[in-house]
């Protein structure tokens, strides 16, 4: 079994730290109005699409709503 060194590992774990790229701030941005955009579009599909189902169900069901 390997022996476990705290301070080797902190300097692995530094090590590894350092080689991570942060994005920039206008990438954050453009990510984020990216996500903001794809959830709204989500949004108006699924009503649609649960609109859709619910008068084919109630057409089906004879039901007037």
């Amino acid at each position: 079994m390997a022996k476990f060194e705290p301070f080797k590992f902190l300097q692995e774990v530094r090590a590894e730290a350092q080689k991570v790229t942060w994005p920039t701030r206008k990438e954050t941005t453009v990510t984020t109005m990216m996500v903001f955009v794809m959830v709204f579009i989500a949004s108006i599909f699924f009503l649609l699409a649960d609109q859709i189902m619910r008068l084919g169900v109630s057409f089906l069901l004879g039901i007037n709503s």
